[in-house]
Formats: structure tokens, C-alpha cells, sequence
């Protein structure tokens, strides 16, 4: 994974305003601080257990992961757990003491009202979900589920829901049409109709966040709002996998990010678009299981875009840089005296200028070798007109499209702009002696019903 400050300075370039992280980790909190980017913080499966049986725990990780790093890191969310019904089930029983022992520690730190706390939902445990008009929660979890939905009633939070179209589409047998899962355009002809409310669905995504609506007006929860906080689809896929592609996964984002920001809503909540996020940031090229399951992210780890979202209207969102410039920076993980090997040659028999590095000139900060070298190789990339060979220095560099410029420090090659926005990364020091995240425990990015595309994709997710 890209370090922290990278991860923030590709969200800060992108104006990614929203992001959901599926753990609490210190270098990325302390890496998003002072930045204004809204964040969900999240409680591990793992944890769970512990922090359900003790309040004294519970206060214990809000005090370290939350107040330790609130207001400067804007969080607005904790996320209890991730799909605990079906992927920890062992977990459920203390799923609600958790939420409400982390509910007591932001009440006693009074941050209650600005930090709201739910857990994401697999959209699995609806059970019938179509027609929208019949479904209901699989019986089996109505002991923890009511007491849930009561919790996030009064305390006016949301139900957290993960949706993949993709999924349902694959299992389906043919049952459910391409087109339909893709939010592609149909005919009223082609429109799946609810029988018992003669209602038209023309995607899969408007039709499971009906059901889980119906599936709470079936337990007399009617005013807890839903949240997509998992949605999307792969770009690559096994053999058995053929509609895991680039072509799909850009038609199938692109169109959610449409329809979420038209504030189209859904058949039974019209006008009232969901705040959804979209998994994922990055590619996991490390994870086990099919090939798709590596294959979420809208950006690989160097930063390159895997596709480009088309929006009408809007131009070219999620893309790194419309005029395609090219960078040359230095590998994550290097070895620090490779790197500096590298950077005194860049300096000196390389003839690059590194001027803008010495201490007081825009470049100096931040003051460490990983900085000053990518600063040094993508000057030596541009002295020698960007050809490949350029950008190597024996292993420790590596080509993106991710414009390292930041603050003042302006790199040579950069136009100073990023999808038309005026780029401006004052990224925190890169000594952070945190590791960067582990592989699952990634971002999410999020589109929203509250703000427009103004040149590039800026999230909102608002807590009322």
C-alpha cells in the first residue's frame, strides 16, 4: 500500500471529500488531519468481542481512536464491526452492547452529536428482496436486528447497507438482465415491476434499497434512513467471472454516480438520493480468492487510474489529469540508502537542480529522504523528456499520473492543475513511523446526493 500521505495526497488531488477506512489507523488519521476530509473510522470483526463485553474498552478506543485525534481529523462516523451477521456471527450477540458501549464514550466526550455510529449491513440478510414490497430481515437476527434499529432510531443515525449488484446478477442464473444490474437505460417494457405496488424498478440498486425500507417497515422502523456503504464492481475476473470487466465495472460506477447525484431516490423514497460509497480506492493485488476479488479499486497503488469515469456533463471524473502528464517518484518501501544513493546522484552527476529542496525554498518540506528523492527523480524524468528508461534509478522509482506537487512545491512537468482544479497537497510529514494500513483494511470513496461534480468528483456524506 501507498503511505498514508500518498493515500491522502491522491484523495486531496482527486477532491475526494469523503472517505470510509475499514479500521482506525493511526498514520492514516494523523495523515488526514487538518485536511477537511470527512471520515468513517471502523471497529474490526476482531475487536468486537472484546470491546461488547466491556464499557471500559469501548471508552477506551473511542479515547485512542477518536478524541485522540478529533476535531483535527474531521471523523463523522464509526462503523461497529463490517457485515458481522455473516461474516462473524459469533459476534452478533455483543454487536449492540458494542454499539452502545461506543455510543457512551462520544456521549461522555460529547461528540455524540457530530460522530454517529452504525454498522454495515450485508444486503444478504434481506431475505425476498423482490419484490422490494415483500421483503424482510432474515428472522434468525430479529434479536439483535430490533434492538439495532431501535439504537439507530434514537440516536438518529443510519442503517448501514452494503449493495453488489454484481453478486446478485451472477447468482441470478440469467434471471436478472445485464443491463438491469449496470443502471443501464431500459424501456418501461424491460422495467422489473413490483406486482403488489404495480411500482417499476429499472435497476437492482434502487430495488434493494426498497427492500431493506420495506424490510424495517415490517418491524415498525419507518424513519431510519438507509446508507449504501459498499457498492460497486470488478474490472477483471476468472474465466467463469466474464462480466468482471474494465467496460462494466467504468459503465456500472459511472452510472451509480449519476443516478446518486441526479437525487433521483428510489421508487418509494423519490427525491431523497442515498449517500453511497464506492469500494474501492485501490486494487488489492495481494488478496486471495477469484481474480475479481483483487480487482474493485479505481486506482492501482502507484496511483494510476484502472479506468476513467465518463460523466455527461461533467467531463472526465476520477481521472488523475486531463492532459495525461506523467511523473516520476520514488518507490514506497525502498530502501532508504538506495534512495539517498540515488538522490546524490540525481543532485550531482545527474546535473538535476534541487535547489527547491534546501531548507526555507518550497520543496524542503517535508524534510525526508523519501520526499527529496521523488522531488529529485521526477526532475531528472523531465530533464531527460520523460523517456522510460528515465525513471528507474536502480529499482527505486517508479512512473504514475498521481501529480506529486503540493503547497507551494510545484514539480517540474506539473502545470500546477489537476482535472481543471488547482491542486493544492499540503500533505503532512511523511515520517509518520506508522505502517500504512493492511491490504483489506482499505478506503472507500464515496459519491453523494449534496454536492455537484465541479471538475472533479467531490463526495458529501451528511449526517442530519
Amino acid at each position: 500500500m501507498p503511505h498514508p500521505t500518498q493515500v491522502v495526497a491522491l484523495l486531496k488531488a482527486q477532491q475526494i471529500r469523503h472517505v470510509r477506512l475499514y479500521d482506525a489507523d493511526r498514520g492514516m488519521l494523523v495523515a488526514l488531519a487538518n485536511t477537511g476530509i470527512q471520515v468513517m473510522v471502523s471497529v474490526p470483526n476482531e475487536q468486537l468481542l472484546g470491546i461488547g463485553q466491556s464499557n471500559s474498552t469501548a471508552a477506551n478506543w473511542v479515547s485512542h481512536n477518536v478524541v485522540a485525534h478529533y476535531p483535527a481529523t474531521n471523523i463523522t462516523a464509526i462503523c461497529v464491526g463490517s457485515e458481522v451477521f455473516t461474516a462473524v456471527p459469533n459476534a452478533a450477540s455483543v454487536l449492540v452492547n458494542s454499539m452502545t458501549f461506543i455510543q457512551s464514550a462520544l456521549v461522555a466526550s460529547n461528540l455524540d452529536r457530530q460522530i454517529k455510529v452504525s454498522t454495515p449491513l450485508s444486503s444478504s440478510i434481506i431475505l425476498d428482496s423482490f419484490p422490494p414490497s415483500q421483503a424482510f430481515f432474515n428472522k434468525t437476527w430479529n434479536p439483535v436486528l430490533i434492538p439495532m434499529l431501535n439504537f439507530l432510531q434514537s440516536t438518529g443515525s443510519h442503517l448501514m447497507l452494503n449493495i453488489y449488484p454484481y453478486y446478485d446478477y451472477m447468482q441470478s442464473n440469467g434471471v436478472i438482465p445485464l443491463d438491469y444490474a449496470l443502471l443501464k437505460p431500459l424501456a418501461p417494457n424491460k422495467e422489473a415491476v413490483d406486482a403488489n405496488t404495480l411500482v417499476h424498478y429499472s435497476n437492482v440498486f434502487d430495488a434493494m434499497i426498497d427492500a431493506a425500507y420495506f424490510a424495517m417497515d415490517f418491524l415498525n422502523f419507518t424513519s431510519v434512513p438507509v446508507m449504501v456503504t459498499e457498492s460497486g464492481w470488478p474490472s477483471k475476473g476468472d474465466s467463469n467471472e466474464p462480466d468482471a470487466t474494465l467496460d462494466n465495472a467504468n459503465t456500472y460506477n459511472s452510472n451509480l454516480i449519476r443516478h446518486v447525484l441526479n437525487k433521483t431516490g428510489t421508487p418509494k423514497h423519490p427525491g431523497i438520493a442515498v449517500s453511497t460509497y464506492i469500494y474501492e480506492l485501490y486494487n488489492e493485488d495481494l488478496k486471495p480468492g477469484p481474480v475479481s476479488e483483487k480487482n474493485w479499486g479505481l486506482f492501482n497503488a502507484n496511483g494510476e487510474p484502472v479506468y476513467i469515469l465518463h460523466l455527461t456533463g461533467s467531463g472526465l471524473v476520477l481521472a488523475n489529469d486531463t492532459t495525461n502528464q506523467t511523473y516520476c517518484t520514488a518507490k514506497q518501501g525502498a530502501d532508504p540508502k538506495m534512495l539517498q544513493a540515488a538522490l546524490d546522484w540525481a543532485c550531482g552527476p545527474g546535473k538535476v537542480d534541487c535547489s527547491a529542496m534546501l531548507q526555507g525554498e518550497p520543496c524542503y518540506q517535508p524534510d525526508n529522504v523519501f520526499a527529496h528523492a521523488t522531488y529529485a527523480f521526477n526532475s531528472y524524468y523531465n530533464q531527460m523528456g520523460k523517456v522510460p528508461g528515465s525513471c528507474d534509478f536502480n529499482g527505486v522509482a517508479a512512473i504514475t499520473t498521481t501529480n506529486p506537487s503540493h503547497g507551494t512545491c510545484v514539480f517540474p512537468g506539473s502545470t500546477g492543475r489537476m482535472n481543471g482544479t488547482m491542486v493544492n497537497i499540503t500533505a503532512p510529514s511523511m515520517n509518520s513511523t506508522s505502517s500504512a494500513p493492511s491490504v483489506r483494511d482499505l478506503y472507500n470513496l464515496c459519491s453523494t446526493s449534496f454536492l455537484v461534480f465541479l471538475r472533479a468528483l467531490i463526495c458529501s456524506l451528511v449526517f442530519l
